[in-house]
């Protein structure tokens, strides 16, 4: 029981603090829409599966021991949020208010963008490795682990979900869109910063 607590608690805490994914899930909520918001939080807890296979199959043990490849997921990662954030910073594309479509971005493509964030974000690497070395007990039952795996999943997609209807908001999105040069520049600025610090930060010893 105090394992499953603490892998809840962990997670909840994971999930809701500030980062790539938030970002990535609130640009494309104001920018194309609804519909594209909630498949980025799909392609976010379809990431977290990423995490949760590598891990279980013990290649997680692997990367928390290895510089060479927990950095070269981390340049790869902080490679492809600074695309993004370039992107978002110098667009020029003014767009409607319509919440039932997705222009600019296919579905498909606002599935990737949520999904390659996560595959790709150390943060979530460390939360589901350290999650499973340090909190899961080798001798757990595989069928409780893969639920887990699968809570955390839903726990992801749960919250960006919700963070997608907020942004998403005929109301607030039509206020955000007035203000759309400010908002590009600040989320593309943010998205830049984290994929800054991310190349940056100090390497796992």
């Amino acid at each position: 029981m105090m394992e499953l607590v603490a892998v809840a608690i962990i997670t909840i805490l994971a999930v809701i603090s500030p980062g790539a994914d938030f970002a990535m899930v609130t640009r494309n909520s104001y920018l194309y829409g609804r519909r594209a918001g909630l498949l980025a939080a799909v392609g976010i807890a379809l990431g977290v599966q990423v995490h949760v296979t590598y891990t279980m199959m013990g290649i997680g043990f692997i990367i928390s021991h290895s510089k060479f490849l927990f950095s070269a997921i981390k340049i790869v990662g902080a490679i492809y949020l600074i695309y993004i954030g370039y992107k978002t910073f110098f667009t020029k594309i003014q767009l409607d208010i319509d919440l039932t479509s997705s222009v600019g971005i296919s579905p498909f493509g606002a599935l990737r963008t949520g999904f390659l964030t996560n595959a790709l974000n150390p943060k979530t690497t460390l939360f589901v490795v350290s999650t499973y070395t340090q909190v899961v007990n080798p001798s757990t039952p595989l069928s409780l682990q893969i639920a887990y795996g699968l809570f955390m999943s839903f726990a992801h997609w749960a919250w960006f979900s919700l963070v997608a209807l907020f942004f998403s908001n005929v109301t607030l999105r039509e206020v955000m869109l007035s203000k759309q040069t400010i908002l590009n520049k600040t989320i593309g600025g943010i998205l830049i910063g984290l994929g800054g610090a991310l190349a940056f930060s100090p390497m796992i010893s």
